[in-house]
């Protein structure tokens, strides 16, 4: 045997105090695995992307029966009331409409009243100055011609040929003398004339039938526009014959002035207007029950 002194050897570790590190080891290489595996799965996924929620199915409740019928016939009640209300302002717009219609043809009316009384008044203007008509001619057959033909064609023809109070006025104290006796009266009669106007029996309001007091209220009303009473008092005179153009003239006158006031009540009349018809009665409300 030998004389070497042999020590006894350490006693081995236990394999049990090896495995949590093995252990720990590998679960360190699996999370850098796991890890750079996320790294490039989320490299290939667009950004922001997220799951899909998964749908929801809900079933709808059902309600019941009455519950269905009270809802439909508010709704119904309420569509009956809105087509009432909306009737009614239909309504209320066409009544509108109407008013500003009428109101536009009276307005209408009033200004073609407007123009009419201009052109007689411009056309009486004319006849007195003893003018001539000119484009007031026209327009006077356009606006009166058709009714008053005749007084138009008077105050044309007028206007043709003027004549004024004046050109009357001195028209008879030219013709004056003549028309005190007849053109063939005899020296006999002229006499008896005489003698007549020496005594006179009249009533005292009445004119005196003399010729120089009846030349002499002639001028007096020819001085006072009185065209009429002048003539008439002209016709009695004996030397009438003698001033025939001096009569056409003042019939002349004497009719223009009647065409002049035939036209201007013509032109101040209101033309027909048609009335508005009345708008129809605002719908009732419908029943709220829908009935």
């Amino acid at each position: 045997m030998s004389d070497e002194t042999f020590s006894p050897e350490p006693p081995a570790a236990p394999i049990r105090s090896r495995t949590p590190m093995i252990v720990g080891g590998i679960a360190f290489l699996g999370g850098i695995a796991v890890t750079a595996g996320a790294i490039q799965l989320g490299a290939r996924l667009p950004y922001g992307a997220a799951p899909t929620p998964a749908p929801v199915v809900v079933t709808p409740q059902t309600l019941p029966a009455a519950q269905q019928a009270a809802l439909g016939g508010a709704d119904l009640a309420t569509l009956n009331a809105r087509e009432a209300e909306l009737a009614a302002k239909l309504d209320q717009l066409s009544l509108r409409v109407r008013d500003v219609d009428g109101s536009a043809r009276v307005a209408s009316s009033y200004a073609t009243r407007a123009e009419r009384m201009m052109i007689a008044f411009a056309a009486r203007r004319a006849i007195e100055r003893g003018q001539p008509l000119g484009p007031l001619a026209a327009q006077l057959r356009e606006r009166f011609g058709e009714r008053h033909a005749e007084a138009v064609d008077t105050l044309v023809r007028t206007a043709a040929e003027p004549v004024t109070i004046e050109d009357l006025r001195v028209a008879l104290d030219t013709i004056g003398p003549r028309l005190l006796s007849a053109a063939d009266d005899s020296l006999w009669n002229h006499a008896r004339r005489m003698l007549g106007d020496l005594v006179v029996l009249r009533q005292a309001d009445s004119p005196s039938p003399r010729p120089a007091d009846r030349l002499r209220r002639a001028r007096r009303s020819l001085e006072a526009g009185q065209v009429e009473a002048a003539l008439a008092e002209v016709a009695h005179l004996p030397g009438v014959d003698a001033g025939g153009s001096w009569v056409a003239a003042a019939r002349r006158y004497v009719a223009a002035r009647q065409a002049l006031a035939e036209v201007e009540q013509a032109a101040i009349e209101s033309p027909a207007v048609a009335a508005t018809p009345a708008g129809p009665a605002a719908a009732a409300p419908a029943d709220s029950t829908g009935a």
